[in-house]
């Protein structure tokens, strides 16, 4: 395939999908042509691009940083993107790396915006640094000590990453929380113990809350040790959600704190910028145990039903791998 042989996937319109040509230029001075090798979906915020949840009041806040089009769509949309550099600098020519850029076979973009996947870390397995790098933002605002007691609720691919973070911490106990019992192997993989909701320990000083339902929320509530704190990472897309903040809210001194990986996070913001998280990430990714995190594939022109499916719930797993052909 030629880089004229570029295609994209957009979604068209909420709920449909397609593979569009893609149009390129060549690289000028200071960029890179990337063939892409994978990309990954992540599930819950691609499911509610494709649905055409994105509230209008955040069609700004929430564009990714390759993004064409505007929500609800026609929108290409996509942030997790392992491909070889094909034409480019030098000390970039050949090497694997990551971008922030949607599903496409081909693309060119700016030198700055790849950064080089170590040489240990598969490329299959480097598709997850965007997501460990939202686990590296949550763990910076929630700066959690030695001996905490840490919840996870919900065991998709941010739970899972932020639950494999928090359990090298020393003496620290991690429980991830998740209605799906047949994850319970991957997040004992990563180090941490898994409960059902019924069954989630409490006593809590931290909660990170990753699965975007309103009784997940007001559980995670229930589950702090007095003055603990719970860090939002779930989106909520276009959905109100209701607290409750009676019982032991006040009394109890508790905390709600959001995370969102858009920003980094300020306890960090002021010594790394983007690019160290993000090659942070990458180097986490020299742990095999993350592997278990993909576990679906398909060719890319497959994408309109992968995302059709995954945004309606009926297809399982935690992270979907997109292969180009290799």
């Amino acid at each position: 395939m030629s880089a004229d042989d570029a295609r994209a996937f957009w979604v068209a319109k909420p709920g449909h999908g397609e593979i569009r040509p893609a149009v390129l230029q060549p690289p000028g001075p200071g960029q890179v042509r990337v063939r892409t090798r994978y990309s990954g979906v992540s599930r819950g915020t691609e499911s509610l691009v494709f649905r055409g949840e994105v509230p209008p009041a955040q069609y700004e806040a929430m564009r990714a940083p390759h993004q064409e089009g505007d929500f609800p769509g026609p929108v290409k949309y996509g942030y997790l993107n392992v491909g070889t550099v094909e034409e480019g600098p030098g000390e970039l020519l050949g090497k694997t790396v990551f971008c922030l850029y949607p599903h496409q076979t081909v693309y060119v973009t700016d030198a700055a915006d790849v950064v080089g996947v170590p040489v240990d870390v598969p490329a299959k397995r480097a598709v997850l640094a965007g997501t460990v790098e939202t686990a590296v933002n949550a763990l910076w605002d929630a700066a959690p000590l030695v001996g905490d007691r840490i919840t996870v609720l919900g065991a998709g691919m941010v739970g899972c990453c932020v639950a494999a973070l928090a359990a090298r911490f020393p003496g620290v106990d991690v429980q991830v929380v998740d209605v799906d019992a047949s994850r319970a192997a991957i997040v004992e993989g990563l180090g941490a113990r898994f409960a059902s909701p019924q069954n989630a320990d409490g006593g809590r000083d931290l909660v990170f809350r990753a699965s975007a339902t309103a009784a997940g929320l007001n559980r995670a509530l229930e589950l702090l040790a007095t003055e603990g704190t719970v860090i939002e990472l779930s989106w909520y897309g276009d959905r109100e959600v209701a607290v409750g903040l009676g019982g032991r809210f006040h009394s109890g001194r508790l905390s709600i704190r959001s995370s969102q990986v858009g920003l980094v996070s300020p306890a960090r913001r002021s010594s790394r910028g983007y690019g160290d998280r993000l090659a942070l990430a990458l180097d986490l990714l020299r742990d095999p145990a993350y592997d278990s995190l993909l576990t679906g594939e398909s060719a890319f022109g497959q994408l309109p039903e992968v995302l059709a499916s995954l945004s309606a719930g009926e297809r399982p797993g935690l992270c979907h791998l997109i292969t180009y052909g290799e």
